[in-house]
């Protein structure tokens, strides 16, 4: 199948899950090459945004180097003393473990005296860091450590490797770099070690010395008050103010404490929730080993199948719906899915995507638009000038019922069938120019061509000077009393005719043009209607033996003109359905070819 007839099979099927099945592959094909990662990251925020603040676990502490300690001390880098003052100045409330987001990279005069303050303390963790190096063509992977003497002195060394997202937004924690677990695991394992607290579940290497990485669950902001710029959803105190004796008594016992910057240019970070310290980033990941709430997110596979299942579920909901229903579905859905991520990350620690299954939503929703204005523009095609616009609507309303596939599959149904043309058509064309004929012909078909749908009848064609109108299609008629109503409305659009006919023939002669005279055929009874044509061109149209009678009695308005005010002849049997709204009267009986009975012809006389 090439593509020109894979897009019309697709625009004209009648699979509700098909729309969402296109729509759900291209948004699987999005999130494949990317297209959704920045939205999703968006949608990630919008969750935070919306979610309580869980709150900093109480253990956590934190030590930094802010600007009043950098007022007192001295700018940056400072001589190592000012550690060994620390860790001493700490002695009086001994933390379960401290941990430097510094590294110690370069020897100094003070590296001695600093590594047997390291030891004597015997819960210090030092920093590492990973990095990237070319040896021989190959990127490999490397650890840079602390100075030997510190390391050795240390409990413990931990890499503080960090690459925020393409955004900016610090949302994952490298949990190792090869084997080197990140700062807060060391920190977490010597607490465990030390046997003084309860257990916590810690994670492994991974077991090909790779990259590790964790998505972060962000407890909350810094501060209680998110404007009030006061950091206390975690216990910390300035550089200066620890080492100066400064702080509650046992402000740091049995605490996780962190070192680090918080002076403005030397380590900071971007969280979903707000700017801070980059010191925050280890202590997000203490808090979420401890607590068990590190992020998770689905699994690839699991993503693309909940792509799919949205895409064909939502078009299955908004298949074949009314606009205001579909839009309705439109709101609904996508704050729907929006609700269940909510609840899954406040409650579950599971970040769901958002951007995408909301896209693949409006995807959906697109594609069954795009059918439905396709299936719309076929189905109009075939009517739109053959009834009124509001039976034009109805029928589009009901379509369910008799379009499949693009096409009007033929039907049997009871309808009746109408034939009206000029008397002496021929000699009147023979006396006009070819312009000023379809000009006055046109003129006269307009006029009565309204009447016609008025009355709720369709065009079915036009034959020169001829018009073909039924009523009672496209759709099956169920009961007398709708059959009924049709051949009533079928009298009553001649009536109307007939009266339009006096006024459009006053101003034709008025213009010096001929005046028409008309004769109309009509009868009811059973007739296939459908599709009539090829690929490239079709019709909505009736054929059978109604209509052929409908066209035999039509010409036969000649010969019974007695009787006759409104030049129109009826079967028998359609007088019997309309005997009770209009007068009429018996002119003739003939015998029609093929038939075995006669076929009655009546005239009508005028409305009861």
């Amino acid at each position: 199948m090439d593509v020109k007839n894979w897009i019309r099979a697709y625009l004209t099927s009648n699979n509700p899950l098909l729309p969402g099945g296109v729509a759900a592959a291209l948004s699987l094909g999005m999130w494949l090459v990317g297209v959704w990662e920045p939205l999703e990251r968006l949608g990630g925020n919008v969750l935070y945004q919306l979610r309580p603040d869980l709150g900093w676990d109480s253990r956590l502490a934190a030590i930094v180097i802010d600007e009043n300690s950098l007022q007192a001390y001295g700018q940056f880098p400072w001589p190592r003393s000012r550690y060994v003052e620390l860790l001493q100045a700490l002695a009086k409330s001994p933390p379960a473990v401290i941990g430097f987001d510094i590294l110690f990279l370069d020897p100094s005069d003070d590296d001695d005296a600093l590594a047997a303050a390291i030891k004597a303390d015997g819960k210090v963790v030092l920093a590492s860091v990973g990095y990237q190096e070319t040896v021989d063509g190959k990127i490999q992977q490397a650890i840079a450590e602390p100075l030997p003497v510190l390391k050795a002195a240390a409990a413990a060394t931990g890499q503080i490797s960090h690459t925020p997202g393409p955004d900016g937004i610090s949302r994952e924690a490298t949990l190792f770099f090869t084997s080197e677990p990140a700062l807060g695991v060391a920190m977490l394992q010597l607490y465990h070690r030390s046997g003084k607290f309860p257990a916590v579940e810690l994670p492994s290497p991974p077991p090909n010395a790779n990259v590790q990485k964790v998505w972060l669950n962000w407890p909350g902001p810094l501060q209680s008050n998110r404007t009030s710029g006061i950091i206390d959803a975690i216990p910390t105190y300035p550089f200066v103010d620890v080492v100066e004796g400064r702080v509650p008594p046992n402000a740091f016992t049995d605490k996780l404490v962190l070192v680090g910057y918080a002076a403005e240019g030397l380590d900071t970070i971007v969280s979903p929730i707000q700017k801070m310290p980059g010191v925050y980033l280890h202590a997000a990941l203490i808090d979420n080993l401890l607590n068990h709430r590190l992020l998770q997110r689905l699994p690839a596979p699991v993503t693309w199948l909940l792509l799919l299942g949205i895409g064909l579920g939502s078009s299955w909901l908004q298949f074949n719906r009314k606009f205001p229903q579909r839009l309705a579905l439109s709101l609904l859905l996508p704050v729907a899915w929006l609700g269940i991520a909510f609840a899954a990350f406040y409650l579950g620690n599971w970040w769901l995507p958002v951007a995408a299954p909301i896209g693949t939503i409006v995807l959906s929703g697109s594609a069954n638009t795009l059918r439905d204005q396709y299936e719309k523009q076929q189905l109009m095609s075939l009517f739109a000038k053959q009834v009124s616009p509001e039976m034009a609507e109805m029928i589009w309303s009901r379509k369910t019922e008799i379009f499949r596939n693009g096409e009007l599959p033929a039907q049997e149904m009871t309808a009746t069938v109408m034939f009206m043309d000029i008397r002496g058509f021929t000699t009147i064309s023979e006396t006009m120019a070819p312009p000023e004929l379809f000009a006055w012909l046109n003129e006269y078909l307009d006029a009565m061509s309204n009447c016609i749908m008025d009355c709720e009848g369709a065009i079915d064609k036009y034959i020169g000077d001829a018009i073909m109108a039924v009523f009672g299609i496209p759709f099956k008629r169920n009961s007398l009393e709708q059959i009924k109503r049709d051949a009533t409305n079928a009298i009553t659009a001649c009536l109307a005719m007939h009266d339009q006919l006096q006024p459009l023939n006053e101003n034709l002669k008025s213009r010096g043009l001929p005046a028409i005279k008309i004769g109309i055929g009509m009868h009811t009874g059973s007739l296939m209607a459908g599709s009539v044509g090829g690929k490239r061109r079709a019709n909505y149209s009736v054929i059978g033996d109604t209509v052929n009678t409908a066209a035999r009695l039509e010409p036969m308005n000649k010969q019974f003109t007695d009787n006759n005010p409104y030049n129109l002849l009826i079967s028998g049997d359609t007088f019997e359905l309309v005997k009770d709204t209009f007068n009429g009267m018996q002119v003739g009986e003939i015998q029609l070819r093929g038939k075995q009975e006669s076929t009655k012809i009546y005239t009508i006389l005028g409305k009861k």
